[in-house]
């Protein structure tokens, strides 16, 4: 059902399709062919209504919570892509009548939903249908539609209902009160809402234009509304052989958008306001909205980031513009106050919440690739830091122990307390993240180092950075634990990345973390002090640094940090070299993640020798320097066939390795298994929205792996692998200010300076030192 080729020319490699219709596995493309510009995000469900669909408009931050017992979540908003279409009494629908052709196209290049079909219906009406979709990249607050239809065989009486519709929920939970809905001059229609808990207005507006074979033509119309939706009944006909095109346009707009976030707001300004956009909008028409918004896309995107693959390689091409794609689109680039949700704005999945995901996998996209997007995304962090030091407080510790879920600013942990039913127990499944996976309080000030690292931008570092590395190694120093008997450190009761590992002792991706967030916490203490007295003493007064200093330079070296056996493995945590093993040949060749749950509990598996994802994996990718290869790969041989890759974080992290440790062909087979979490032909790995998180980590597989890039030190490396069917691979980084151009073949790296922001650069090839100025070429030799 997905074809990978439909593009020629110069659309080749940018165009997924769909090639046949199916009630049963909606999910998939209504989630891969997401649209969304950062401010919102529209799931590809179709204008008609199916019985399995899942409907979603989600605008970025505006979170709400339901009822006191539920965390928050962003509200599901008014539905404005919906038509109910009925040609000669029947009504369209692909479930009845017989189907001569379908295709449904996403666009990347462009970021355009285009459906051509020609429905027969019960009674013998041949129709012709053009369905076109955009969501602006230019003008973040709108959506437009152009639907088109032909009479193929007989004249045809159409009637045609458009609306906002406002009954849609959160999987059943209503995050809304109506305010309005009214019309205006006869065509403009309006509805308005405001979340029950956050207080959020919503102004949501649409108007319609008809045109019949392409003149502006004006159909019968009846207004109708209800209390939670507005709409217009049309009523027309057309003859055969005639075209009839609807264009829908509509805008959304929030008392959350920064220009109307102030004291002195006012709803009735916003609708106004609101209305007045919805008019410039439409009197562009929907190839106007289409054709701004894809000249943005191509140099503001993909002028910025296009990543060039020369050889046997149209598939991965077109998965890593896939990656890119969904990395920009579901980045809230417009906002410091937001961040990227673990499904993007695709679906309901995680509730719209922020993980670990964005400065792990995503946010060296950009880090590498866009300066201010990356520094507005750790902003957020900074931002937020009232409910990492909350949540720190109420476990007893100091410092800022970040949430393990965020959402708005002020939520602080947003982690649900219990999952599902547990299909072999029946006992409920108690989510033990929000409470002791606290890696990701490291994770955050790794991000935070690397960002400076390769942009050197340091007023981030003066307003921001260096208080929240402080902030969080103040946490670690406070949470670790004093054993007598081994007179060490340890952390003890935690989650590391591997979640099907609850309560443990001493994860070595934690301890490791910590270690370093406490020891760089030392060297930025030493650098403040003597660059910049006067920061200094402010953050002295806010964090007591003289004093926490003290306790990390006593606890550093007193830290537990587990060292590899006799076999050279290094303990995934205290427990788990001694587990039960089982058989994991079925659940390695699963089709879909997570079978191992059909015949194990939770509390089974944890313990077992077997790993959900990347644990000590991940521990040798973000500290790669301080771990010998010859240690890498023995580990990597012990662990990779233990984890099942259940997580869609995992298998990028792998690729990454298997690469290092000269492996092209496994290193090739994991990545292609990455792209397909979300691309492949499996229907049912996308139901709940995207996984941003694996099209970051496709991104690093891609340039950090195959294309050998890396930063350690402050230094850039490039060490790269190809695939042996790849020829070529040219990426764009951005290197303290500078743009460089790489090019890798299989025999030669070449970089040049573009920007030549610094007449010289430092700069490590295949583990040689050089220098680079305008253009550097280094032949590769051969291993």
């Amino acid at each position: 059902m997905i074809n990978y080729n439909y593009g020629t020319g110069e659309w080749k490699n940018w165009i997924l399709e769909e090639t046949a219709f199916n009630k049963n596995t909606l999910g998939k493309c209504e989630s891969i062919m997401c649209l969304a510009n950062g401010y919102m995000g529209v799931r590809s469900a179709t204008e008609e209504s199916y019985i399995k669909e899942t409907r979603n408009c989600f605008v970025a931050g505006t979170f709400n919570k339901a009822s006191k017992y539920e965390v928050t979540e962003l509200p599901n908003v008014a539905d404005v892509l919906n038509m109910a279409i009925t040609i000669n009494g029947e009504d369209f629908t692909l479930t009845e009548g017989e189907i001569r052709h379908y295709s449904r196209r996403m666009n990347l290049k462009q970021g355009e939903l285009s459906r051509d079909i020609i429905w027969v219906s019960p009674k013998g009406d041949e129709v012709a249908f053009k369905f076109r979709r955009v969501v602006s990249m230019k003008q973040l607050h709108t959506i437009a539609q152009s639907v088109s239809m032909k009479a193929l065989n007989k004249d045809l009486q159409i009637s045609l209902y458009s609306s906002i519709d406002g009954k849609v929920t959160n999987e059943g939970a209503q995050h809304y009160t109506i305010e309005s809905v009214r019309f205006y001059e006869h065509k403009l229609l309006q509805l308005v809402e405001t979340t029950t808990q956050s207080g959020i207005d919503f102004v949501v507006n649409t108007t319609h234009t008809f045109y019949k074979d392409h003149a502006p033509f004006m159909p019968g119309q009846v207004m109708a509304s209800g209390v939670r939706s507005i709409g217009c009944h049309y009523t027309l006909t057309l003859e055969k052989g005639q075209d009839l095109t609807l264009e829908k346009v509509s805008s959304i707009h929030t008392s959350r958008d920064q220009e109307w976030d102030k004291p002195d707001y006012q709803l009735d300004d916003l609708k106004k306001a609101s209305m007045t956009y919805l008019k410039e909008e439409a009197a562009k028409g929907y190839r106007g909205i289409l054709n701004e918004s894809a000249h943005y896309w191509e140099k503001h995107i993909w002028d910025r980031y296009s990543i060039d693959i020369q050889g046997n390689a149209d598939y991965d091409s077109l998965a890593v513009r896939f990656a890119i794609y969904h990395i920009n689109s579901m980045t809230p680039r417009h906002d410091n106050r937001m961040n990227i949700a673990a499904k993007g704005l695709s679906g309901p999945g995680y509730k719209g919440h922020y993980f670990w995901d964005t400065e792990i996998f995503v946010l060296p996209f950009f880090t590498f690739s866009n300066q201010d997007v990356a520094r507005s995304l750790l902003e957020y962090r900074y931002l937020s830091l009232k409910g990492a030091h909350d949540k720190a407080k109420a476990n007893g510790y100091e410092g800022a122990q970040f949430p393990w879920e965020s959402a708005w600013l002020d939520d602080g942990e947003v982690t649900p307390e219990w999952g599902g039913q547990d299909p072999i127990s029946g006992e409920m499944v108690k989510i033990w993240s929000g409470f002791i996976e606290q890696h990701i309080t490291a994770d955050i000030a790794y991000a935070t180092w690397q960002y400076y690292q390769v942009t050197q931008d340091q007023d981030f570092m003066d307003r921001y950075g260096y208080e929240l590395i402080f902030d969080t190694a103040k946490f670690w120093a406070s949470r670790l634990e004093w054993n007598n008997d081994a007179q060490v450190y340890h952390i003890n009761d935690v989650v590391g990345p591997d979640e099907y590992k609850e309560h443990i002792d001493n994860n070595a991706f934690t301890n490791y973390l910590a270690h370093w967030n406490m020891e760089l916490a030392i060297e930025y203490y030493d650098t403040v002090k003597a660059n910049n007295m006067d920061l200094f003493k402010k953050l002295n007064k806010k964090l007591d640094l003289e004093a926490t200093y003290q306790r990390w330079k006593d606890r550093l070296d007193k830290v537990y940090l587990p060292q590899p056996n006799e076999d050279n493995i290094i303990p995934q945590n205290d427990t788990y070299l001694g587990l039960k093993e089982i058989d994991l040949t079925k659940y390695k060749a699963q089709d879909n993640v997570g079978s191992l749950f059909k015949d194990y509990t939770l509390k089974q598996v944890n313990q077992m020798k077997v790993s959900k994802q990347a644990d000590v994996m991940m521990l040798f990718y973000l500290l790669e320097d301080r771990f010998d290869q010859a240690l890498k790969q023995i580990n990597f041989d012990y662990y990779e066939p233990l984890t099942l890759h259940d997580s869609s974080l995992s298998l990028a992290i792998h690729a990454i390795l298997a690469n290092d440790l000269n492996h092209p062909e496994m290193a090739y087979t994991l990545f292609r298994k990455a792209t397909e979490i979300d691309m492949g032909t499996n229907m049912q790995t996308s139901d709940h929205g995207i996984h941003m998180a694996a099209q970051g980590g496709l991104w690093q597989s891609m340039i950090s792996g195959f294309g050998g890039m890396r930063m350690l030190g402050g230094r850039l490396l490039i060490h790269p692998r190809l695939p042996k069917h790849w020829d070529r691979l040219v990426y764009p980084i951005y290197w303290k200010g500078n743009r460089l151009d790489i090019t890798v073949t299989h025999q030669e790296v070449k970089v040049v300076n573009v920007t030549m922001k610094d007449p010289e650069i430092a700069i490590t090839i295949c583990g040689k030192d050089y220098v680079l100025k305008e253009e550097l070429t280094v032949q590769i030799d051969a291993e």
